[in-house]
């Protein structure tokens, strides 16, 4: 008998007929001899729909208690259906909030952090022969209040329950069949990825790939959950994210391509004509981070016009943009460097894959491939299995698909999306 976490997400509970599909798929898991306890995501657009209308109610700054108050609702209509229907085909089934399956938060509103998971109850459930279901992406923090833990958080709680019940592995079920070497919405010729390491899905996620949480990544790689994400829509094995051990062993000195990650989503902030100086650069990068903002990607390059100042660029989300502007702003008299420039439409790719350090041919064939489609690379950054470069918003899906091709990626049949989100 295995014990297994199955979460759902919006596109796979959007409607009754989706939550009937799901209803069966769980009861013929747990008929086959497992213990099952499920985390489900809010229906559809309902979040969405929920922040829409709290704009009508209140278009100002919103308490935000109170929006975890409301934006948790999502998760606990989920939860109560999926339950019904369970109990529909005979099976016992109970739902419960973040807070009763003991998802123990801080206090950070909107962005809540895990500190303590104690599934009690989750766990009676399941011995006493029944289906768990947990709504996902919320807990309970140490004032007692409900939190919410960010878009995506579902998996995050997915992951997190897997853990505190020593499950034997957490399926993460979509509307794609697994991990795919490029977005499927943007390369219909993407190749579905069978196995793929933790870090390697890390840095996928990291930079852009939509289909896990980073923040479930890293608990799954802290805890060693291994994960398993897969299509709702049909039965076909997805991707196993293996934790602890390589992809191959016999092949780790080829450059091993696992996919291109891709974010629409940044802006650009430089700060011209820095005194350089040690310090200055945790100057500009402290303000930031205590207006709170995250930084991705940062280059320093001393003034080709004054070898005693710099210029600091760095990437950060685009709804930031004028919070980190202000920010460093603010430090411009101080520290008397010469202006701040702020581009917004930014968009990066990241080419994922391990082995590539060693292997410079891949950092030509990228830049050639982006050159060939007249794509202007602005900033690069390297890891030891990542290579990420900034481009114009509008070159990059063009960006994408010209690398994808390149490194050879593309498979002969065309990626399916069954929801149309991607999630």
């Amino acid at each position: 008998m295995a014990l297994l976490v199955m979460k759902f997400g919006g596109s796979s509970v959007s409607d009754a007929a989706a939550m009937r599909r799901v209803a069966q798929r769980v009861v013929a898991t747990q008929r086959a001899g497992n213990k099952v306890a499920v985390v489900v995501s809010a229906m559809g657009d309902t979040t969405d729909d929920l922040l829409d209308t709290a704009e009508e109610v209140s278009p100002g700054p919103k308490p935000a208690r109170e929006m975890d108050m409301l934006l948790s609702a999502g998760e606990r209509i989920s939860m109560a259906l999926l339950a019904m229907a369970i109990h529909e085909l005979g099976v016992p089934a109970k739902s419960f909030t973040g807070a009763q399956a003991g998802m123990r938060t801080d206090a950070e509103h909107g962005r809540a952090r895990l500190l303590d998971v104690q599934p009690g109850r989750v766990r009676a459930t399941l011995d006493e022969g029944g289906v768990a279901i947990v709504a996902g992406f919320q807990g309970i923090s140490t004032d007692d209040d409900i939190t919410t833990l960010g878009r995506g958080g579902s998996d995050t709680t997915a992951v997190a329950l897997a853990a505190a019940l020593d499950a034997d592995v957490c399926e993460i079920y979509t509307d794609v069949d697994g991990l795919y070497t490029a977005d499927p919405r943007i390369v219909p010729s993407a190749r579905r990825v069978t196995r793929i390491t933790i870090e390697e899905t890390l840095e996928m996620a990291a930079h852009g790939a939509k289909i896990l949480h980073l923040r479930a990544v890293e608990y799954a790689r802290r805890f060693t959950v291994p994960l398993h994400v897969r299509s709702s829509f049909s039965d076909k094995e997805g991707t196993w994210i293996l934790v602890g051990r390589p992809l191959t062993e016999d092949t780790m000195e080829e450059p091993i391509i696992s996919g291109i990650a891709h974010d629409s989503s940044l802006g650009k902030i430089t700060a011209v004509g820095i005194p350089d100086r040690p310090g200055a650069a945790a100057s500009v990068v402290g303000a930031v981070a205590r207006a709170g903002v995250s930084i991705d990607m940062i280059v320093q390059n001393v003034s080709t016009s004054d070898a005693h100042t710099s210029d600091l660029s760095f990437t950060l989300p685009e709804t930031d943009g004028a919070t980190a502007v202000a920010a460093v702003r603010a430090l411009q008299a101080e520290m008397g460097f010469a202006d701040v420039l702020y581009t917004s439409h930014v968009g990066k790719l990241s080419l994922v894959g391990a082995g590539m350090r060693s292997n410079p041919s891949v950092a030509s064939k990228l830049f050639a491939a982006l050159a060939d489609a007249g794509v202007n690379i602005e900033m690069i950054s390297t890891s030891e299995i990542r290579i990420s470069v900034i481009c114009d918003q509008s070159d990059l899906e063009d960006a994408v698909r010209a690398v994808h091709t390149a490194f050879e990626l593309d498979a002969e049949e065309a990626a399916v999306v069954y929801g149309g989100t991607g999630r």
